[in-house]
């Protein structure tokens, strides 16, 4: 995972129990989440999706 830049952004993650494993969400990209089997791993998942898009856009 680059070094994230954009660490101004609210995550939350959450076990779920009909998934089975945790969930990384991003309040300001809601379409966007990731799951893993420990909490630590679903945030730097969602932290590394969400530089990906913010990356992606600058492009665009």
């Amino acid at each position: 995972m680059k070094t994230l830049q954009n660490d101004h952004y609210s995550y939350r993650v959450f076990w779920s129990q009909e998934d089975m494993e945790y969930i990384g969400l991003c309040a300001e990209f809601p379409s966007l989440s990731w799951l893993a089997s420990t909490p630590v791993d679903a945030l730097k998942g969602i932290q590394s999706i969400i530089s990906d898009s913010v990356d992606n856009m600058k492009k665009e």
